[in-house]
């Protein structure tokens, strides 16, 4: 309230309030008067009161997230990834690894990436058997084809895997062949879509949105959360701004903002973030620093000859640098290896 605020405008506030089910918190200082209002927060939004004789401001001190946030969930949280014995942890007490080809283009193709990526140290398979691209000419992914792709590899190398969907009615078939549903940047405000996933029963990897703010990202979340699936994974992978010189703006300070307001893990695609091989090393190495439970990055066998993101795959000498890169920093952020503790959860 402001300072001149009489007893009576003050009496008028709480009797709004309690007109629509809420309760008031009367708190007198020295100065000025503070009303703790506690209730339907859409319920207040219809009484106006900025405009109340009386008051200052007004001001929300709840997250609009109620599930995902840690004002009731102070611990961070772990999900575990893959079917029982094998499942993998992303959480606050591991660094996980996950790489695998962008799109899944063949058998053999898929197979290759995968071993590269086991060797590397991954414990998570990432391949996308259906592609939401901003063409509508590029190549859109392989489709159910590819998710049984996917759950051969997955079978032969032991790696569970995680695959996009892009439609709601899609989500049965992805969730029967994958250990973990994605949702990429395109879909996150899809919110039927993330509905649907939330009742796969599946833990689901939530790509941010490429000019989603925080709060967007964290209330995309809250969709998912509120059909009673709490394993959920965020993924920074970029946002747009103005710089070219990159294809999207890694946005590292996005992974402290998240775990002080969030319980759930977060990880970062530097792949996608840079859409350039050579930036994947040096973005996933801030990554680590910064905090971040996992990295998640393309290879491929052979990327000249790549359907999907060529350009920022990785192979060879870059691929051996990111594992050199993953085995040894998170050791001095604290981090454990994720496949250190695999088919404990």
């Amino acid at each position: 309230m402001s300072p001149d605020a009489t007893a009576e405008d003050v009496a008028h506030v709480v009797e709004k309030v309690e007109g629509v089910g809420g309760e008031a918190f009367v708190s007198k200082g020295v100065v000025r008067t503070i009303i703790g209002l506690v209730g339907d927060l859409e319920s207040f939004h219809h009484l106006n009161l900025r405009t109340l004789k009386g008051v200052a401001d007004v001001h929300r001190i709840s997250d609009p997230y109620k599930l995902v946030s840690r004002q009731h969930h102070a611990d961070r949280s772990t999900v575990w990834v893959g079917k029982e014995g094998k499942r993998v942890p992303i959480g606050p007490d591991t660094f996980t690894f996950l790489a695998g080809p962008c799109a899944v283009e063949s058998a053999e193709q898929t197979l290759e990436a995968a071993r590269m990526a086991q060797s590397a140290g991954a414990t998570i398979l990432r391949g996308g058997a259906y592609k939401p691209r901003t063409s509508p000419y590029a190549f859109q992914g392989l489709g159910v084809k590819g998710l049984e792709i996917l759950a051969d590899v997955s079978a032969a190398t032991g790696l569970p895997v995680v695959t996009e969907v892009v439609d709601a009615r899609d989500v049965p078939v992805v969730a029967e062949h994958a250990d973990m549903l994605q949702i990429g940047t395109r879909n996150m405000a899809n919110f039927g879509l993330l509905q649907a996933a939330g009742d796969a029963g599946k833990p689901v990897l939530l790509k941010r949105g490429m000019t989603a703010t925080i709060e967007e990202w964290l209330m995309a979340a809250e969709y998912i959360a509120q059909r009673g699936n709490l394993d959920v994974v965020l993924c920074e992978r970029g946002i747009r701004t103005f710089e070219p010189a990159t294809r999207n703006t890694l946005d590292v300070s996005a992974v402290p903002v998240v775990q002080a307001t969030s319980h759930l893990p977060i990880i970062i695609d530097p792949s996608h973030a840079a859409g350039r091989k050579d930036l994947v090393v040096p973005l996933s190495r801030a990554g680590i620093a910064v905090g971040a439970d996992g990295v998640i990055v393309d290879v491929h066998p052979d990327p000249e000859t790549a359907l999907c993101d060529g350009p920022q795959a990785l192979l060879g000498a870059d691929l051996r640098e990111l594992a050199q890169a993953v085995r040894r920093l998170p050791e001095a952020v604290g981090r454990a290896q994720a496949h250190d503790f695999v088919g404990r959860g």
